[in-house]
């Protein structure tokens, strides 16, 4: 079985949560028995978050050596030049390590998604941008490390796709079942 989930802001990647307050958990969305996540969105990004109960399977979506793209919707801070895109395209040193060449473009127009909450903070001095950002490795937090890293801090991340799967319509909280 394979699930597609529109994980919504604010909502950690397990079933329990041992932190006191407790955070919001798959465990709140009826998703059937047995499933797990197959890899991590972190509690502060949203959009496609795949769960499976085929530990093969979770494997070929996940292990770095099997390369599947992962594309994000990015807001970042800042309008990117043509030079902070190429950066990205041809990998930038985090602290550990450089990255794999990533694809990088502007977004125009802005992706049209639900509305976050809370919202964005928007402030009316700073501009910002959307970007698409697909990578085909999965450091910790690594597209907001990325993009601070040229100078692009990261307000808002959606994952849109991952491998051949796609968010789709999916609204935040929802999920469907995926032939095959």
């Amino acid at each position: 079985m394979l699930i597609a989930f529109n994980k919504p802001f604010n909502v950690l990647c397990q079933f329990t949560d041992r932190s006191q307050p407790p955070r919001a958990t798959l465990a709140g969305f009826g998703l059937p028995a047995n499933v797990y996540a197959a890899g991590r969105l972190d509690y502060d990004s949203e959009g496609l978050l795949l769960l499976t109960d085929d530990g093969n399977l979770a494997h070929r979506l996940t292990d770095p050596r099997h390369k599947q793209p992962k594309t994000y919707w990015v807001q970042v801070e800042g309008v990117p030049s043509a030079e902070k895109l190429q950066a990205l395209r041809d990998g930038v040193q985090l602290n550990d390590g450089p990255t794999l060449p990533a694809q990088a473009r502007l977004l125009e127009p802005a992706p049209r998604l639900w509305q976050r909450d809370p919202p964005v903070r928007f402030r009316k001095t700073v501009p910002d941008a959307w970007l698409a950002i697909t990578l085909r490795e999965g450091r910790n937090r690594q597209v907001r490390r990325m993009t601070a890293a040229v100078g692009l801090p990261t307000l808002r991340l959606v994952r849109a796709s991952m491998g051949p799967h796609a968010l789709d319509a999916l609204q935040p909280g929802q999920w469907r079942c995926i032939d095959g």
